[in-house]
C-alpha cells in the first residue's frame, strides 16, 4: 500500500492530514511525497530505519523544515506556509530527540519557560503527577544534571504546559533504561486517556507495539506501508523485512 494511509482504527475526526509532503534540507530532497493521517485521540507510530525520513516528517509538520511543499492540515487548517510559532498556536507541540533542555535553568525554570499558547495546558502539579521523579528535583537541579530519563520527562512535561492537544514525539525512549521506558509508555497511555493525540517516531519497535493504535512504515522518504495494531501479528514478516526487527 505504498504512499497510502492505513485504515484508521479510531472513530474521531482527522486532526492531522499530510498529503504529498516534499521536504528539503538545502539541496537535499529528503521527503518524496509523504501521505499520512492521524485521527483525534490516536497514538500513531512512524517506524523505519535510520535515515528513512521519520524525524524530517515531524519537523516538517512543525514547520522547522522551511523548504517543504504539499499539504499539511491541522483540523482542516492548511499549515504548509506557516512558521513554527503559528503552528504551535494551533495546538501542535514537538518534543525533539535531543530534548533541548536548558542547562543553566532548574527543573521548574525549564518547565515554566514555554508560554501557554492555548487553554487546557497542564499545570506544574499535573506534570508532577505524571512524572513524580521531577518533583524531587524541582528547585535544585539544573537541567543537564538530570539523568537521561529525567531529562526526557522534563522535555515532555515542558510541552504539556503549552495547551497543545497534538504531540509530535521523536525517539522518546532513545538511550533510556528499561524501567524508564516503561514509565514513558505508561505516561503516553495516560495522555491518550486525557484525549491527547500523538504522532510518535520510534526505533524501539517493542515499545511502540505497547502504545500505538496504528503504524506507518517509512523508507527513503515515503510511506511504504501502514496497518492497525490489531493487524500487527499478521504484518510481522513484512516488518522484519522493513526494519530488521
Amino acid at each position: 500500500m505504498t504512499g497510502a494511509p492505513a485504515a484508521a482504527s479510531a472513530t474521531g475526526k482527522v486532526l492531522l492530514s499530510v498529503k504529498n509532503l516534499q521536504s528539503w534540507y538545502g539541496e537535499s530532497h529528503i521527503l518524496h511525497g509523504v501521505n499520512l493521517e492521524v485521527r483525534q485521540g490516536e497514538v500513531v507510530c512512524l517506524l523505519g530505519r535510520n535515515g528513512a525520513g521519520k524525524t524530517t516528517t515531524l519537523k516538517s509538520i512543525m514547520g522547522v523544515v522551511r523548504k517543504r511543499e504539499g499539504s499539511i492540515t491541522r483540523d482542516g487548517t492548511e499549515t504548509i506556509k506557516m512558521p513554527p510559532e503559528r503552528i504551535a498556536k494551533l495546538g501542535i507541540a514537538f518534543c525533539p530527540e535531543e530534548r533541548a533542555i536548558f542547562s543553566s535553568l532548574t527543573v521548574r525554570e525549564n518547565l515554566m519557560l514555554p508560554p501557554k499558547l492555548r487553554a487546557g495546558g497542564m499545570t506544574v502539579e499535573e506534570i508532577f503527577t505524571l512524572f513524580p521523579n521531577l518533583k524531587e528535583r524541582i528547585g535544585t537541579s539544573q537541567g543537564t544534571k538530570l539523568s537521561g530519563g529525567e531529562q526526557q520527562m522534563l522535555a515532555m512535561g515542558r510541552i504539556l504546559r503549552t495547551g497543545a492537544d497534538m504531540l509530535l514525539l521523536d525517539e522518546v525512549t532513545e538511550g533510556l533504561a528499561p524501567v524508564i521506558i516503561q514509565q514513558i509508555g505508561a505516561t503516553i497511555r495516560k495522555l491518550k486517556e486525557r484525549g491527547l493525540t500523538i504522532l510518535l517516531v520510534e526505533q524501539n519497535f517493542r515499545f511502540a507495539s505497547t502504545v500505538a493504535d496504528r503504524f506507518y512504515v517509512m523508507d527513503h522518504g515515503v510511506i511504504v506501508d501502514g496497518f492497525n495494531a490489531a493487524d500487527l501479528e499478521a504484518n510481522m514478516p513484512k516488518l522484519h523485512e522493513y526494519l530488521g526487527v
